[in-house]
This record gives structure tokens, C-alpha cells and sequence, in this order.
């Protein structure tokens, strides 16, 4: 059966917080701690980290995390994905460097990705990547691929289904849902199976369960779907 997305609209977006873990739980205490508060930036190390992983193992989650908690704490950050054609140079109010999808970038892209990295160390600043392999194996040049290398790294795993049945079940009670198999099989089959989604997703079918005074069933979500 073909999966669909769906287009969940304005969320609360990715944060440390709302990141499910299940087995890449050492990732997530590694960045929660980096992270810290603010009066934690001054001891930061800036020793740099790389995660990698397959699609939907929550790469981008953890980096627009960090992202979001740096700004909470009135940081800026250089961050650049695939989609950015033109890196904007380093700045060294930065207080840290975000790259992502590395295994994507240009020969431009790589360019900058390197300069930033060459600067972030030279300023003793972090910097956060992540790619789909692991660096030995990346389609990068050979100088950005040494220096991804460097430091810690942790390889991510996409969360099985009986694990995201448990984190959805978890999530559900948590709230005061009942999500019966029949509407559990039919969220894991009919939609993205990315973890994020699936909370965002949940949240959804709740907010319109209550304004319609509906038990969630299958129908409901049909109708749902429809009126979306």
C-alpha cells in the first residue's frame, strides 16, 4: 500500500525535548549535553560531531534542534543544508556551524563547508554534521571528509515498527488516547513512517477527535483527511 504524507501545517517543530531516541539514545545525551543552558556556553567544547544515517533515522531533527536550543539561549549559528546554493561566508559571531545532508553538497557547497570548518576551529566553535555514511565513505573531498572524521561520531538507526508502535502507544496514553491496532495499522501503513511525523500526526488526529467529539477510528481519520 502507498504511503502518503501528510501536510501537518504549523507544528512545534524539532526540539531535543520531542526527539525519540529509542536506540540512537547516546546521540541525544551527547547534543543534550553540549547543548546545556547559557551559562554552560563559556566550558563548550569545541571538539566537532558527526552523525550519520539513513533517511528517516532523524538526522535534520537533532541539527534543527540544537539550531532552535542555540537560539533560545540568544546564540547564532551558520547553518547549510543541500538547498542553500550560495553559502554565506563565516562569521565569527557564530557560536557554532550546522551542516547537514553533507553527502548532498556541491563543489561549492563542500568549499564553504570546509572554509566554516577551518574558521570553527581556528575560533574554537563547534560544529554539528550529519550525512548519510559514515565519513570514510562520504562523496566529499578529501580534506572535508578527514575533518568530518575528527572528533565524536555516532552512526543512527531508523527506529523499527514494533519500537514505534511503543513510542506512538507511549505518546498516546500520555495523553489520554486510545489508538486501537486497527488505527495503529493503518497510521504506519498509510503515512510517512518518520517518527516526528507520526507524533505531529498524532497530535492532529487528537486536536480533531476533540473538536468533533469523535472516538479515533479509521473512518475518522478518513474524514479528517478530507476536510484537511
Amino acid at each position: 500500500m502507498k504511503q502518503m504524507a501528510l501536510d501537518i501545517g504549523l507544528s512545534s517543530g524539532p526540539t531535543l525535548q520531542n526527539f525519540c531516541a529509542g536506540p540512537n539514545e547516546l546521540a541525544l545525551r551527547h547534543l543534550q549535553l553540549w547543548v546545556g543552558g547559557r551559562s554552560s556556553a563559556a566550558t563548550r567544547s569545541p571538539v566537532p560531531t558527526y552523525l550519520w544515517g539513513p533517511s528517516g533515522s532523524g538526522k535534520t531533527h537533532l541539527l534543527k534542534a540544537v539550531r532552535e536550543a542555540l537560539r533560545e539561549q540568544g546564540a547564532r549559528v551558520g547553518w547549510m543544508d543541500a538547498t542553500i546554493a550560495e553559502p554565506e561566508p563565516y562569521s565569527e559571531a557564530w557560536a557554532a556551524v550546522l551542516l547537514d545532508d553533507v553527502h548532498l553538497y556541491s563543489g561549492v557547497q563542500q568549499h564553504a563547508a570546509f572554509n566554516w570548518f577551518v574558521n570553527a576551529q581556528t575560533h574554537q566553535r563547534w560544529v554539528l554534521a550529519a550525512g548519510d555514511a559514515a565519513p570514510a565513505t562520504l562523496p566529499v573531498r578529501d580534506d572535508l571528509r578527514s575533518r568530518l572524521g575528527w572528533g565524536h561520531g555516532f552512526g543512527l538507526t531508523v527506529l523499527s515498527e514494533p519500537e514505534r508502535r511503543a513510542v506512538l502507544r507511549q505518546a498516546a496514553d500520555a495523553r489520554g488516547v486510545f489508538l486501537s491496532d486497527e488505527v495503529m495499522d493503518f497510521m504506519l501503513t498509510r503515512f510517512s513512517r518518520d517518527l516526528g511525523s507520526l507524533m505531529e500526526l498524532l497530535e492532529l488526529i487528537d486536536g480533531y477527535a476533540l473538536q468533533t467529539k469523535r472516538a479515533i477510528t479509521v473512518p475518522m481519520i478518513r474524514a479528517m483527511m478530507e476536510n484537511s
